[in-house]
């Protein structure tokens, strides 16, 4: 790649870095809202709903007014020119935190956290397809994985950035006025701004070369929309409860570990900046399939890029001033996402029936015991779900043709999955415990075990994994 490609590269992923930073950060928020508010466990996962909803009202838009202009609003105005866009939605947003926080409104909270989410909407439609155009269509997929990479990062400091923010470096604060929120928000919306003046000025292209290509199997008979494609509709429900699972596990994690060990709501970020590092653990194990190593080489690395993340998160939490010694431990779960990786041997139902069966095993031990155990257990499901949404992908599109673009806009709405099922874990939590709540989980895996058998079904000759 020559250096122009290069410095469009990295201005372009910049954008996946907040996407990351936000998602996890609205960890901290859940509890700091509960508290200021008195919230319910349900009512505080509002949160969760109105930033992942956010994406399928998006999407959905996205739609209609392209129909009304009668051309992609992509291919009218440019993908620089949206994406900057996008930035600026998400930048208004966070303007609502200062009103919001004044007047003590968890609305007008709810309102500037699902515009921010709109905003993103915007930015992910035209982000992945631009990172794959930055380049060879070879290396589109390393690109991507570089995209990942740098999310992930986002994942792991932002909640440790929040909660400073929000309640200094005193391990012994008890309260947190909801006024501390308004400050750290209007920063990150400065930043948008700041990142879609960067985009303006850059070089990246507003249009792209476009090939098109077709998934279609010859034995397959077209159909006449993606929805007639079993593996698609099944997909979408697969993607729903993935991003699902994965996001309620850690939403509801602060109020268990608050219930657990009694940790004040300054004292979790480590926690739940552990939960979304072990989505970095897991992505960059995945990611050595992109570097083109082959044989015992690829497999020792597979054990080694885990490790070399969990070193990262080990070091933004050092610099935080976090006491380390209760994470070393967790260090000996690493190696089973690298046997299941090794194991799948790149098929994608193969490691989603894995995969599946290791969340499911992780939360049962999670149900079934207490203290550190079983956080850690909670904790490891972000191990488990690390590889789920390529797999997912992968296989929902498999055999569309000229219907695959169609496909990947259902699926990107599915992302709402997020909200619904924070909410309901939520619910179940009020209605029993939040230690018990964590069975729906269980029912989540379930249904994305059945997915990876049940395509083999559908169709004998799967697709290899993205790299």
């Amino acid at each position: 790649m020559n250096k122009v490609l290069q410095r469009q590269l990295f201005t372009l992923i910049s954008v996946f870095f907040f996407w990351g930073f936000v998602a996890a950060s609205n960890d901290i928020l859940i509890p700091v809202f509960k508290q200021s508010f008195q919230l319910t466990q349900a009512q505080s996962q509002l949160v969760s709903v109105a930033f992942y909803v956010a994406y399928t009202v998006g999407a959905i838009l996205y739609m209609l007014i392209s129909s009304w202009i009668k051309q992609d609003i992509i291919q009218r105005y440019g993908y620089k020119n949206i994406l900057a866009t996008g930035l600026l939605i998400s930048a208004a947003g966070t303007i609502l935190f200062y009103p919001a926080a004044n007047s003590s409104s968890f609305p007008l909270m709810l309102s500037g956290l699902f515009i921010v989410g709109l905003g993103f909407s915007l930015q992910q439609t035209v982000a992945n397809p631009l990172a794959i155009a930055l380049g060879t269509k070879e290396t589109g997929s390393q690109r991507l994985t570089l995209g990942g990479g740098i999310n992930n990062l986002g994942t792991t400091i932002g909640p440790l950035i929040v909660s400073f923010a929000i309640f200094g470096s005193s391990t012994n604060a008890t309260n947190s006025s909801i006024e501390s929120v308004k400050i750290p928000y209007l920063i990150l919306g400065l930043c948008f701004v700041l990142v879609a003046i960067l985009i303006k000025l850059s070089s990246i292209p507003n249009t792209v070369t476009k090939e098109e290509t077709s998934t279609e199997n010859s034995t397959t008979p077209e159909r006449k929309t993606a929805l007639h494609y079993p593996q698609l509709w099944m997909g979408m429900l697969a993607i729903f409860i993935y991003v699902g699972v994965e996001v309620a596990t850690a939403s509801n994690l602060p109020a268990y570990i608050e219930n657990e060990l009694g940790l004040g709501t300054q004292n979790i970020a480590p926690y739940v900046s552990l939960y979304w590092a072990s989505l970095m653990i897991g992505r960059w194990t995945g990611a050595i399939e992109a570097l083109g190593y082959t044989g015992n080489k690829k497999n020792i690395l597979k054990f080694v890029a885990p490790y070399l993340a969990f070193i990262v998160f080990l070091l933004v939490n050092a610099i935080a001033n976090h006491s380390l010694d209760t994470f070393y431990i967790y260090g000996l779960i690493i190696p089973v996402v690298a046997i299941a990786d090794i194991a799948s041997k790149g098929d994608p139902a193969r490691m989603l029936r894995y995969f599946s069966i290791l969340g499911i095993t992780a939360l049962l031990i999670g149900v079934n015991t207490k203290g550190l155990i079983s956080i850690y257990a909670f904790t490891s499901v972000g191990l488990f779900c690390s590889t789920l949404w390529p797999c997912i992908f992968a296989l929902a599109i498999n055999g569309l043709g000229k219907h695959t673009t169609q496909g990947s806009n259902l699926l990107i709405m599915m992302i709402m999955g997020g909200g619904i099922i924070s909410w309901l874990q939520g619910i179940v939590a009020d209605a029993t415990s939040i230690h018990v709540s964590y069975v729906v989980g269980v029912f989540c895996f379930a249904y994305l075990f059945f997915y990876g058998w049940r395509t083999n079904y559908l169709d004998k000759k799967t697709p290899k994994m993205p790299n």
